[in-house]
């Protein structure tokens, strides 16, 4: 049995925060059933590319999920919603603040009909403070929190990161974390609770390095001057000579010193305190001078904290992953194509076995289960 079976969630989210959120709930056991608007759907079931008749981002994000179409402006369909609501455990919503209690769906509104309903709310800023009504998306959250100012590159050519930080590290995760404490808290004072779930003040937790510099030392760190932003040899992407990257992270001392034996190092640029930029410029030339197989096969076996950095395919690819199973799983679309389902920090004890397929429903696949 897996840990939240019996569990209902109401998910009245969409695109990644509040399905990345629920998602993670599916596969513990949950039964999600997701609100959306007839004919359209959900914004993300129109991304490119598609993969049958959805996009695959919606497949990937929603499998194991039921669709129930209504909509909410019309007070008809609203009122199938009571008989979900009075059984329902979680609401997932991300609407802008407000937005809900103009269509009677707030917190308040749910728990006079289900005082133990768990109403987890997930927006940019919160639900208080000068900025609740407005408008972002994750760069907006990372650069507002200071995150994307410690590493975003040259300013004439700054980088966007790769990974939509505050949506998932700063929505989806904690999200799923604080429903998981108010599930504890229900079992002992019987009621739910609304959780204000912010993306933007979820990242502070990341600078906590930069935040204590600043604060105990005054030494807020800038662009790329941080250890861990790149602003030390020992902490550092160097490119080899064959276009490719060595992701060099030796940072103790042991790894250090492993890793200048490794490379041939000159032994006066070993002590990094004397001169950095001399040392950096230094284990950069020594790495450019040979492909990252050489560098590889150097590295292979040795404790030096370094590796030759590997693009999506490679990784889909890599042994270690395929051996923990963690592409086991797989999702089928309507028309019976197959592919591995996302990976999710579920423990493999607590979800489905990889045998069991799973899809994305079709919109409003089970409006006839759920009828007023």
């Amino acid at each position: 049995m897996r840990p939240l079976e019996g569990i209902t969630v109401l998910d009245f989210s969409t695109l990644l925060p509040g399905p990345m959120a629920t998602l993670l709930l599916a596969e513990a056991g949950a039964e999600v059933i997701k609100i959306e608007r007839p004919e359209r759907g959900e914004e993300m079931r129109s991304y490119a590319p598609t993969w049958g008749k959805d996009s695959v981002n919606f497949a990937l994000l929603n499998r194991g999920k039921k669709s129930l179409a209504l909509d909410l402006k019309n007070p008809a369909d609203r009122a199938r919603l009571d008989p979900l609501i009075a059984r329902a455990d979680i609401v997932m919503e991300q609407f802008r603040p407000g937005v809900m209690a103009r269509l009677g769906l707030d917190y308040e509104a749910l728990s006079r009909k289900n005082p133990r309903i768990i109403y987890c709310a997930i927006t940019g800023y919160g639900q208080t403070g000068p900025k609740r009504d407005v408008a972002g998306h994750d760069l907006n959250y990372i650069g507002d929190a200071g995150l994307l100012a410690l590493s975003m590159g040259d300013p004439a050519h700054p980088v966007v990161p790769p990974a939509l930080i505050a949506d998932i590290a700063g929505g989806a995760y904690p999200a799923v974390m604080n429903i998981m404490f108010a599930l504890m808290q229900r079992e002992r004072t019987g009621r739910g609770c609304r959780l204000d779930v912010a993306m933007t003040d979820n990242l502070f937790p990341f600078m906590y390095w930069a935040i204590g510099d600043g604060l105990a030392a005054g030494a807020w760190p800038g662009n790329g001057t941080a250890m861990v932003c790149g602003g030390t040899p020992r902490y550092r992407l160097y490119p080899t000579s064959d276009g490719k990257v060595v992701a060099a992270a030796p940072i103790e001392q042991k790894f250090w010193e492993e890793f200048c034996e490794l490379i041939g190092l000159d032994k006066e640029l070993r002590d990094d305190r004397r001169d950095m930029a001399a040392t950096t410029g230094r284990v950069a030339e020594i790495i450019r001078s040979q492909p990252a197989e050489v560098w590889r096969q150097r590295f292979t076996g040795r404790d030096c904290c370094c590796s030759i950095v590997a693009d999506i395919r490679q990784a889909l690819d890599d042994p270690h992953f395929k051996a923990r199973g963690l592409f086991d799983h797989v999702l089928v679309n309507e028309a019976g194509a197959r592919m591995p389902a996302l990976p999710v920090p579920v423990a493999p004890e607590f979800r489905a076995a990889p045998s069991e397929a799973q899809s994305a429903p079709m919109l409003g696949a089970h409006n006839s289960e759920f009828k007023a």
